[in-house]
């Protein structure tokens, strides 16, 4: 099931705390980033806290700028984004301004927790989750029922920990502020975890006022079947590199890229790529990749179409060649349709040769809008 965008934000002090001790909120930001996380907030369906905030920082996470409202009815949008929060035990206060304030609310707790929210008077959508919290089963929920496409969270540090753990963050922002705390028992930003390897890849830096504005987005592709919010990053990418293909009558337009476990690029290609009117995607990329390379043991190929099990033009089929360059991982957005081999599946090829293979439906379009003239579309 797809999920929404997961944009993580936060602000942290140089040495890197969400706040002090004390009995008062420490501000981080000035009125500069205050007002760009205001425009934040208006561009997303749904802002997400943990309980924790709730009762430790009493928010009403609010879209604060009246024309900035105003822009969201006008473009069909509720006047504020829905206000969602996480708490395993429902015990919330119902008095807390985050019910109050705003629009439409939803609590995501268990099943216990739910009893316990619905007898205190929550005043919001409660949807248990059963014995623990899902993440998956939270934010399934979110894009599919409640309509959510690009959801922001604001804290606090667990929440953040355990989104990025999971490979369930698609971008982080954090602000960089010019002080120090220097108390150890001050919440931080992120906690102890199993993070992914691999750097992640950053894509903006500016001044925010007195601030540093950081924009980092993950790179390291998931592990077995389960999708990373970088395994959707590089689908994507293998669905505009379908696009560069030569076009043609007799065979479909395809993009793929091999991705080493700690988020590195070795390779990418495309269909027809070249001077070679017959070459695969995921045959043109492995041509490029060194097959002494020990990362291909433990990289992912995507590739915008399942890898073929049978081919004329060539001895062996893609799927072959994938498991032949000890790849045991494939993430695709479109099973091969029988348009020019009937009963095609490279995927089980994969599986029989002992490679897992998710198949990311949401980006099934993107696969097939550079073949439409072949599906008739």
């Amino acid at each position: 099931m797809p999920y929404p965008y997961v944009l993580l934000s936060a602000a942290v002090s140089l040495d890197g705390y969400l706040d002090d001790t004390g009995p008062e909120r420490l501000l981080l930001s000035g009125p500069a980033d205050f007002d760009r996380v205001d425009e934040v907030r208006a561009s997303v369906d749904a802002i997400l806290v943990g309980a924790g905030t709730i009762r430790a920082d009493n928010p009403r996470l609010l879209v604060n700028s009246p024309e900035r409202r105003a822009a969201r009815v006008v473009d069909g949008l509720p006047e504020y984004p829905l206000k969602v929060t996480v708490s395993g035990s429902g015990d919330l206060d119902p008095a807390a301004r985050f019910w109050h304030t705003g629009g439409e609310k939803v609590l995501y707790t268990t099943d216990k927790g739910a009893e316990r929210a619905r007898a205190l008077g929550i005043a919001a959508d409660v949807v248990p989750l059963g014995d623990a919290l899902d993440w998956r089963r939270l934010l399934e929920h979110l894009h599919e029922v409640r309509g959510v496409r690009r959801l922001m969270v604001e804290g606090g540090g667990r929440i953040h920990t355990q989104l990025v753990t999971q490979g369930l963050a698609d971008e982080l922002q954090v602000v960089l502020a010019p002080l120090f705390v220097g108390d150890p028992d001050a919440p931080r930003l992120f906690g102890p975890g199993s993070y992914q390897g691999g750097r992640l890849r950053l894509v903006e830096t500016r001044p925010v006022g007195d601030v540093v504005l950081t924009r980092y987005k993950p790179t390291a592709p998931g592990t077995g079947a389960l999708p990373s919010a970088a395994d959707r990053h590089w689908l994507a990418l293998a669905c505009d590199l379908a696009g560069q293909c030569p076009p043609s009558e007799t065979a479909f337009s395809v993009g793929a890229v091999v991705v080493a476990a700690d988020g590195t690029e070795l390779a990418r290609g495309h269909s027809r790529e070249g001077d070679d009117p017959v070459v695969h995607a995921e045959e043109a990329a492995l041509a490029k990749a060194d097959p002494t390379d020990p990362r291909l043991a433990g990289a992912t190929v995507y590739s915008s179409l399942e890898p073929c099990a049978r081919r004329a033009s060539r001895p062996a089929p893609c799927a072959r060649l994938i498991l032949d360059a000890g790849v045991r991982r494939v993430v695709t957005a479109w099973r091969e349709p029988d348009t020019f081999v009937t009963g095609a599946d490279g995927s089980a090829v994969l599986a029989d040769g002992g490679a897992t293979v998710l198949v990311l439906p949401e980006f099934e379009q993107r696969a097939k809008a550079p073949n439409a003239h072949l599906l008739g579309g």
